[in-house]
C-alpha cells in the first residue's frame, strides 16, 4: 500500500484496485504548489472527506465530475455536494462504516465545526466534523483525525480499530496544537507511524511540525514528514 502526502490534510492512498483521495485541497494549497493536480488525482476511485471546510473539500467537485469517482462523507456534506454536481455520493454519519471492495471507512468523532461560507456571506451547515478510520484488505489500519482537539473517547477508537498509521493535526489555532496532539498520540494510541498535518498553510498556523516532534519525546522516531507528492510504502 502506498500513501502520498499532498500537503495540509490531503492524502492519496493506493491500495489494491482502489485509489483514495482524502480531503483533496490541492488548488490554492501552498504545500502542493509545483505539483500536478492531474498526476495526484489520476485513477481516483474514491474521495473521502472529514468535514465541509474549504481547505478539506478542496477540489472534490472538479475531481468527481472528471472521474466519476464516489464521494464519501457525512450525510449533510455529500448531499450538499450532490447539488454542486457530484453524482456518486456515499452518505455516512458518525459511527457508520461503508465497505468498498478492498477497503472500508468508518466515521469517528472529531471536535471541530463544519460548514461552507457562501458568496453572500451566509454559512451553510454541513453536518458534524469527523475523523476517518480506514481498514484495508492488505495494509495497516489508517486513522485520519480530520480537524480536532483531543478527547477522551480517542481511547475507544484505539480499542475498536487499533490504527497503526495516523494523520494528526498539530498546527494549533484551528485544531489542537503540538503539545496536546502529542499527548493524544502517546496517551491513547499505539501508532507505528504519525504524519503531522494542518500546519504551515495559513499564517495563523504553526509554521512547521517541529514542536510536535519535540513533544513526542521518546516516540519522536514515529513522526514522518514525507515530501509532498512522493509516495511512501506502509
Amino acid at each position: 500500500m502506498k500513501i502520498t502526502y499532498l500537503g495540509h490534510s490531503a492524502f492519496r492512498i493506493d491500495t489494491g484496485s482502489s485509489v483514495i483521495l482524502v480531503d483533496p485541497f490541492l488548488t490554492g494549497n501552498p504545500h502542493f504548489e509545483g505539483n500536478s493536480v492531474d498526476a495526484a488525482t489520476s485513477g481516483v476511485t474514491h474521495v473521502v472527506l472529514s468535514h465541509g471546510h474549504f481547505d478539506h473539500v478542496g477540489d472534490t467537485v472538479d475531481i468527481a465530475r472528471k472521474s466519476g469517482c464516489k464521494v464519501v462523507g457525512n450525510f449533510e456534506l455529500v448531499s450538499w455536494l450532490n447539488k454542486q454536481g457530484v453524482e456518486a455520493i456515499e452518505p455516512l454519519n458518525t459511527g457508520g462504516t461503508a465497505a468498498f471492495g478492498d477497503f472500508s471507512v468508518t466515521l469517528t468523532q472529531a471536535f471541530h465545526s463544519s460548514g461552507s461560507v457562501e458568496e453572500n456571506g451566509t454559512v451553510t451547515y454541513l453536518g458534524m466534523p469527523n475523523g476517518l478510520v480506514f481498514h484495508f484488505d492488505s495494509g495497516p489500519t489508517v486513522y485520519h483525525m480530520g480537524d480536532t482537539d483531543i478527547f477522551g473517547d480517542m481511547a475507544l477508537i484505539e480499542e475498536l480499530h487499533h490504527p497503526k498509521i495516523a494523520m494528526v493535526p498539530v498546527g494549533d489555532r484551528l485544531t489542537m496544537g503540538a503539545a496536546v496532539a502529542a499527548l493524544a498520540c502517546r496517551r491513547y494510541f499505539a501508532f507505528d507511524k504519525i504524519v503531522p498535518i494542518h500546519w504551515g498553510t495559513l499564517p495563523i498556523l504553526d509554521p512547521n511540525p517541529e514542536k510536535f516532534r519535540e513533544a513526542m519525546e521518546g516516540d519522536a522516531g514515529k513522526v514522518l514528514t514525507p515530501k509532498v507528492g512522493e509516495p511512501f510504502e506502509v
